[in-house]
């Protein structure tokens, strides 16, 4: 619900958007793993209708910015 995250891999897998949102926030509370994989999937799939992540935004614009 917060970036769409958990309904982008829930669509592209195929499953019910509520089972993503379960398993996340299972892995939380079992030794903390889903909060930083969300962040992760946050920064790395890029957002519906683009082709580049966050991260990889990011990255060009500090090699473009560099030279």
């Amino acid at each position: 619900m917060l970036a769409g995250v958990a309904a982008g891999i829930a669509d592209y897998f195929g499953v019910d958007v509520t089972i993503v949102r379960v398993a996340f926030v299972v892995f939380s509370f079992l030794g903390g793993a889903g909060i930083p994989a969300y962040l992760a999937c946050l920064l790395l799939i890029p957002e519906e209708g683009t082709d580049e992540s966050i991260a990889s935004s990011l990255l060009d614009s500090l090699q473009h910015g560099s030279r």
